[in-house]
């Protein structure tokens, strides 16, 4: 039998339980937790708050939230977690802003590649991978789903696992309608057989462009029927290259989405754009989808500093000819290039201050490809809308995440935001992709009291040099980029080294785990000179030729290259300055392009 003391202890915490409960039910949602000391590492406008809702939990993508405040993340590999499911469940079952909860489910696989899209409609779990969307029947007060996992939408494409762009977000109309972007199997419609997705320097687009039929486009399907696959669906719009974030605007019953731009402008075409306009070029752009609209890739490109579209340089532009890109729709606003807008959410809730019930919250992952400019984003913005539309203005709404002043290489940031959903009581939840971090931000003071100077901190952090637009000359880092180097290698080293690094075992040495390559003044001068004669490598004899890389290609290019060979290949992450390669083109005598045999004494 208990004693007396233990039993008035049970008795007194099941009625304090019980005045808790009849509380939530006569207030229908419990009060706000307490927010992290620090807000947990962000950055907030007045009066928010955030507590860290938890941690680690595996590399997340998006998340959502039940009505009941259960939350669902989806991670980037099913298998990496316990190897139980790729889908986390987790629930604060004290309303202390911590979940106390985290189990990990999911009977299905993912095909490779990094999956996006999970959502709560109408009493089921829709979970998407690359190949996928499923859904599964939520039960009341159950946090995971027992039901039979049914299959609503199949990508059957042969060629996926070779594509670009092949996450399968989505988002729901309100007549029952599921929308679906078919990402670009290539970043600018090049032939992939011969270059790959990345392309090569130079390269023209496919005049016309053949991706179009299936791809680089939404499609919409019945919310509710199992078993379609891509021919189910109606081709609802086109000409939008690769699409993450998305969702569907109540207030005009229109759907929206934020579309990563082209990639690497001065690799590709170095006669045409400088490093800095390819830092800061094309506009990840803001786009209103309306059924039958064009936005023009892979023939244009949207500049938000001129505020038009562009005649992409694979179709004959120069970044100033407009041409046929004249007749395709003009997305709302632009957002600087590169920032990788990764999810897209319109506030809906009464907890947040009125003004943030007209406009989104956009979630951007972050730049790989600015170099030699330091990385971009990294930060959650929200865009305010008047009449239906954007005021072209957006402000920095969370901050913080990136732990460092200045991302040299994406590796440096601590977090990079993920994915976006609102909470029954209104709360904003952000989930980060490094260490599945999930953050749930609250607001705390007089709603009818914001205004302009609770924003003003927020706005001078746009100052920080992953935010602001980088001076040309000042911000220049100097340091070769891991993106530029991937596609740089692709076109010119990896018909003999492989794309894996592993050279042919005949002629050509591998790269990967090479002792000839044994420090970075080495693998510059092979880049840039070449070289002839008989090499021992690991113990066995090469007698290729490397042809000399130093005419053609700039110290900033055979800096990426090598910048890409050594972290790719040899887990090093250092990053590879333009200088050192200047250095050793200067310091050489002789005619320039001498083989690297007699440049390293070798």
């Amino acid at each position: 039998m208990p004693s007396k003391l233990t039993y008035r202890y049970r008795m007194s915490k099941l009625i304090c339980i019980c005045m808790f409960l009849a509380f939530c039910s006569r207030n229908k949602q419990p009060p706000l937790p307490a927010g992290d000391p620090g807000n947990g590492g962000l950055f907030l406008p007045g009066r928010f708050e955030a507590v860290v809702v938890a941690d680690s939990i595996g590399r997340a993508r998006h998340l959502t939230v039940n009505t009941n405040g259960d939350i669902y993340v989806k991670l980037t590999f099913n298998d990496i977690m316990h190897g139980r499911g790729g889908t986390v469940g987790l629930r604060d079952a004290d309303n202390d802003g911590k979940a106390d909860i985290i189990t990990y489910f999911g009977d299905y696989k993912d095909e490779g590649g990094l999956p996006a899209g999970i959502a709560v409609h109408n009493n089921y779990l829709y979970t998407a991978t690359i190949k996928n969307i499923f859904r599964n029947k939520l039960k009341k007060g159950q946090l995971v789903p027992d039901s039979k996992t049914e299959i609503m939408l199949t990508d059957d494409d042969e060629h996926l696992r070779k594509h670009w762009h092949t996450a399968k977000p989505f988002a729901f109309d309100n007549r029952g309608n599921m929308y679906v972007p078919f990402g670009a199997p290539t970043d600018a419609a090049q032939d992939i057989n011969m270059a790959g997705p990345a392309g090569i320097p130079g390269g023209k687009g496919l005049d016309p462009a053949p991706d179009l039929e299936k791809y680089a486009g939404i499609w919409r399907f019945r919310a509710d029927k199992k078993g379609q696959t891509q021919k189910d669906g109606h081709k609802y719009a086109t000409g939008i290259r690769s699409v993450l974030a998305i969702d569907w605007n109540p207030m005009d019953n229109s759907l929206y989405v934020a579309m990563n731009g082209m990639d690497n402008f001065h690799t590709r075409y170095p006669q045409v754009f400088t490093a800095w306009q390819a830092a800061v070029l094309p506009a990840e752009p803001l786009l209103k989808v309306t059924e039958h609209s064009d936005f023009g890739w892979p023939y244009a490109y949207y500049d938000h500093m001129q505020g038009k579209n562009v005649l992409q340089p694979g179709y004959g532009g120069d970044g100033k000819i407009i041409g046929r890109a004249a007749k395709f729709d003009v997305p709302l606003m632009g957002f600087p290039g590169h920032w990788a807008p990764m999810d897209l959410l319109f506030y809906t809730g009464d907890q947040f201050p009125e003004r943030y019930k007209h406009g989104a919250f956009v979630a951007f992952h972050g730049s790989t490809d600015r170099s030699p400019y330091p990385q971009a984003g990294y930060i959650v913005c929200f865009v305010p809308f008047e009449k239906g539309k954007p005021t072209g203005n957006w402000e920095v709404f969370a901050d913080g995440f990136t732990g460092v002043d200045t991302v040299f290489n994406t590796s440096d940031a601590l977090y990079r935001p993920m994915g976006l959903a609102q909470g029954p009581d209104g709360s904003l939840y952000i989930s980060e992709s490094n260490k599945g971090k999930i953050w749930r931000v609250m607001y705390k003071g007089n709603r009818k009291a914001f205004n302009a100077n609770d924003l003003t901190a927020m706005e001078q952090r746009k100052s920080r040099t992953y935010i602001k637009t980088p001076d040309e000359i000042k911000d220049n880092l100097g340091l070769g980029g891991e993106m530029n180097g991937l596609i740089l290698y692709n076109s010119y080293c990896a018909s003999c080294h492989q794309r894996d690094g592993r050279g042919d075992n005949n002629r050509y040495p591998p790269l990967a785990g090479s002792d000839w390559l044994n420090n970075k003044e080495q693998l510059i001068k092979v880049i840039l000179y070449g070289l002839q004669g008989e090499i021992v490598v690991n113990g066995k004899t090469y007698n290729g030729v490397m042809p000399a890389h130093g005419g053609f290609l700039d110290d900033h290019a055979i800096a990426s290259i090598a910048t890409w060979i050594n972290k790719r290949f040899n887990n090093d992450n250092t990053l590879i300055s333009s200088a050192a390669v200047a250095k050793i083109r200067n310091d050489s005598t002789g005619n320039g392009l001498s083989t690297a045999k007699n440049k390293t004494g070798n």
